[in-house]
């Protein structure tokens, strides 16, 4: 199952790959089948090329987040739940037993007046 969702996303990312870059960065159409080709809002029109590689790349990205997500819960299946914050510190098994102070340095002992 891992490795048939893993050759899946591995097309989903080059197939997402290719439809970005067939896009063009000002947002507006393909570029290809020359201009003034009517209003027309059909599949090849500059405007409906641009509608239909923008669907594909949302599904496409919708599709890869999917597989990651099915990728994540498969590898997390049959772990131990255990959180890193429950489990003690890996050279502190003993319990540390708590540190008096130090008493306070003396200093020079000074004579009194008489």
């Amino acid at each position: 199952m891992q490795t048939m969702l893993l050759v899946a996303e591995l097309f989903i990312a080059v197939a997402l790959i290719i439809f970005v870059l067939l896009q063009r960065s000002e947002g507006g159409a393909l570029g290809m089948g020359g201009g003034g080709g009517g209003g027309m809002g059909g599949l090849f029109s500059p405007r409906g090329a641009a509608d239909t590689l923008t669907r594909t790349t949302a599904i496409l990205a919708f599709l890869f987040f999917v597989t990651c997500i099915a990728l994540n819960l498969l590898a997390l299946h049959g772990r131990d739940e255990t959180s890193i914050l429950d489990s003690a510190a890996p050279g502190t098994a003993a319990p540390v037993k708590p540190v008096t102070p130090a008493p306070a340095p003396v200093g020079p002992s000074v004579p009194k007046p008489q």
